[in-house]
């Protein structure tokens, strides 16, 4: 779990939307740019090399 004061500073830094946490896949997703961070050991990952595309049906 994230740290909420944390989660509600951290955004993309691709399009600079806020970002939602997945618990189940341990991402911070933006739909605005249609990419998921990962979060690993607890520490996210904010870079867009490390990022992958979301699916049509995460999106909806």
């Amino acid at each position: 779990m994230l740290d909420k004061k944390l989660l509600s500073i951290l955004v993309c830094p691709v399009s600079k939307a806020p970002l939602e946490y997945n618990s189940e896949t341990q991402e911070l997703v933006c739909k605005t740019s249609k990419l998921a961070y990962p979060v690993r050991d607890g520490i996210p990952v904010m870079l867009e090399t490390e990022a992958r595309a979301l699916t049509e049906a995460e999106l909806a």
